[in-house]
């Protein structure tokens, strides 16, 4: 594939200012909406550990470690807000900047169309672990399109290096950074089959290492957060089984008990933040495997062999609300509305442009745009169609990062906030635009092919409307 050039001819050039335009001043427009940054409660317990240089690992550690060297310049939320929002429209101006140099002027436009999706602009206003991790992914998409499959070794580390990064902010992302870890490899180490899987072997070490690494430079405590993911698959056993799969903490009639507490849109109840505080409790099955030598996972795995179709059950009815598919949209509300109080005072002004956006993305919840299960079959729709069109080499690996990442959350997910999709709706949207940009330069797909492409999406799409009608 020939070098496109690094300076745009006049069509391009005019194109280029157009969208650059409307991209700055949605930047401005959100930025400002919600400066200093809204704090929730996961943002307020981080920052405390910023400020006291004590670290646990509830919470990803390498942003409240880099929080903290901020704070020694200007305290307060406005660093790592604009850490997140520098990476996070970066991105996307390099994306519109690579397809417009390509000559895929629609991908560029469809682009700028998903920037400007409410939902996205909404949850960036909040600093979060997650808002941050989808800059670090949008900035190393960005640099992949721009550089394109003839890049060399300086985009190539950098970009590893976002994702790495992106991999110290959850424990899952390494669902959504493999495939790209992998295209942003040299061509030979891809060229057979044999290579493919090593390649993938040893991203995938590096990439969930990641994490622990980090966590054990910084020196961050350990919090037994796993332990929540542990508790909330035994609840829904429990729940489901009728018989008791929890570690003896002398709770009466547990069965009944854990019945009572069970939800399966979240763990929460069995947390110390519970608004209705359940009999049992993190902190005692904590303390008792503790004192028992008992060890989270292996416990797990033990009920799961136990009992595979309760398990099943739970699982899948996580999932379906977590992905918004065969449920009322008053699950959860897309976007923090205000602040949570914290000892410090930050706060957000509210104002006009809060209130569109903040309204936009409650809107959108009720449509396709804010149905991940619907972006996860559109992904699937694109890996089925993408291998034979001229972005492949960009299309397939961000449409298996979109749906891995997606089809995580079935194993992995104990919470059913919208936020955790953010990048399988924001990235599977983007892939869509090269593909149809491949469509308008002339590329075909044989129709039954297609047809077969985009009838997941157009099935769940119809599904999930069905069942809110009704």
């Amino acid at each position: 594939m020939p070098r496109p050039s690094l300076i745009f001819a006049a069509s391009q050039r005019r194109t280029i200012i157009v969208l650059a335009i409307i991209l700055i001043i949605a930047a401005i427009v959100q930025g400002v909406a919600y400066w200093p940054g809204l704090m929730t409660w996961d943002a307020i317990n981080q920052y405390g550990q910023a400020t006291e240089g004590v670290f646990d690992d509830w919470h990803p550690p390498i942003m409240a470690w880099i929080w903290r060297q901020f704070i020694a310049i200007k305290p307060g939320p406005a660093s790592m807000y604009l850490l997140q929002l520098g990476l996070y429209w970066l991105g996307y101006a390099l994306i519109v900047a690579g397809a417009v140099r390509r000559g895929w002027n629609k991908a560029a436009i469809v682009t700028v169309a998903v920037a400007l999706m409410p939902f996205p602009l909404a949850l960036m206003g909040s600093v979060l672990k997650d808002c941050l991790m989808q800059g670090a992914l949008l900035t190393a998409t960005g640099l992949f399109i721009w550089s394109g499959p003839e890049r060399g070794w300086g985009v190539r580390i950098t970009g590893i290096a976002l994702l790495v990064f992106a991999g110290m902010l959850r424990f899952n992302a390494f669902l959504a950074t493999l495939p790209l870890v992998v295209a942003f490899l040299p061509a030979a180490f891809r060229r057979t089959p044999l290579r493919m899987v090593g390649a993938a072997i040893v991203s995938l070490a590096v990439l969930v290492a990641a994490m622990p690494v980090a966590n054990r430079l910084i020196g961050a405590d350990k919090s037994d957060v796993e332990l929540s993911l542990v508790i909330f698959d035994m609840a829904g056993i429990t729940k489901h089984t009728g018989i008791d799969m929890f570690p003896p903490i002398g709770v009466p009639n547990i069965v009944g008990v854990n019945a009572a507490c069970y939800h399966p849109d979240k763990w929460d109840y069995y947390s110390t933040w519970a608004p209705e505080p359940c009999p049992i409790t993190f902190k005692r099955i904590d303390e008792v495997m503790d004192q028992t030598g008992a060890k989270p996972y292996p416990t797990l795995v033990r009920a799961i062999v136990a009992h595979p179709i309760a398990y099943a059950e739970h699982r899948l009815g996580h999932f379906n609300i977590n992905s918004r598919f065969l449920v009322h949209d008053e699950v959860q509300g897309p976007v923090p509305e205000r602040p949570t109080e914290n000892e410090w005072h930050f706060d957000v002004t509210p104002n006009a442009a809060l209130t569109a956006i903040t309204k936009g993305a409650e809107g959108s919840i009720h449509s396709p745009l804010g149905w991940p299960i619907f972006w996860m079959a559109l992904a699937g729709g694109l890996l089925a169609i993408g291998w034979s069109m001229p972005s492949a080499w960009l299309t397939i690996p961000m449409a298996m990062s979109t749906l891995f990442y997606g089809l995580g959350y079935l194993p992995f997910s104990v919470s059913s906030e919208l936020r955790y999709n953010l990048w399988t709706i924001t990235g599977t949207a983007i892939a869509a635009g090269f593909v149809i940009a491949d469509y308008g330069a002339g590329a075909t797909v044989p129709r039954s092919r297609l047809i077969a492409a985009l009838a997941p999406a157009v099935i769940v799409g119809m599904l999930c409307t069905i069942w809110r009608l009704t």
